[in-house]
């Protein structure tokens, strides 16, 4: 049996019993970050199971067929990541794909995801949307990467470092033009902030402030109503 694990993006409290009856069964966990894995189980008094192994991208191909070996061997193997559902812009795709292949038994265990928490509390809609994890990292492939999505009608999440954002900002309003938006910090923790308004304001709120914590940007998909032209923005006030 393979169990991928979804764990706490940042409140431990959202733990389910299921994720912990999980952890504590499996003779293997597969985890991006072992002290920090470690320091879960310890937490919820989980025994240490007796094979603990770092799963991360730089080595998932390699720690994929690796996990395959102990799940033909008729091991219980576990995958979780640092936060959230393994697979989802983390380590996961290729273990389960391998299963897959195999024919294997494969699970799921439900539980936080920064995605939908960042999409309802955007205050955009959630009927349709888009999830496109990290955007690239240069300036051009970036405005491209939005570039995709100017004409649809989803609405639009990814995620970005603290250090991108403003920069992930400026792309989206250059490519898909100044569209409501929401910026999610720090989600499901004591100091959780969501920041709503059109790209132009985000990227003024943003753009001297220094941010911590990893983000989820949610932006409007293509519809008038959650669009404005520059005939639009209000003028700021000038100083007498």
């Amino acid at each position: 049996m393979l169990t991928f694990v979804t764990t706490p993006i940042g409140n431990l409290e959202d733990m389910s019993p299921r994720a912990i009856r999980a952890l504590r069964e499996a003779d293997v966990i597969a985890c991006e970050d072992t002290r920090r894995t470690r320091a879960l189980l310890t937490h919820f008094e989980i025994p240490h199971p007796a094979e603990l192994t770092s799963y991360r991208d730089p080595m998932e191909a390699s720690g994929a067929e690796r996990l395959l070996n102990r799940l033909q061997q008729g091991l219980k193997v576990a995958v979780c990541s640092d936060g959230g559902a393994p697979g989802v812009s983390d380590p996961g795709y290729r273990i389960a794909r391998l299963a897959a292949e195999h024919d294997l038994q494969m699970e799921v265990v439900p539980g936080p995801s920064a995605v939908t928490a960042a999409l309802v509390l955007s205050g955009l809609p959630t009927s349709s949307f888009t999830f496109k994890g990290f955007p690239p990292r240069k300036r051009g492939a970036m405005v491209r990467f939005f570039e995709a999505e100017r004409d649809l009608p989803h609405t639009l999440v990814v995620f970005e470092s603290p250090y991108r954002v403003v920069k992930t900002l400026e792309a989206a309003r250059e490519a898909l033009g100044d569209r409501e938006a929401a910026v999610c910090l720090e989600l499901t923790k004591k100091f959780e902030r969501v920041s709503r308004g059109f790209l132009s304001v985000l990227i003024k709120e943003f753009g001297d402030r220094a941010i911590k914590g990893e983000a989820t940007l949610v932006i409007a998909g293509n519809n008038e109503k959650f669009r404005q032209t520059e005939e639009d923005e209000p003028e700021e006030n000038e100083s007498e």
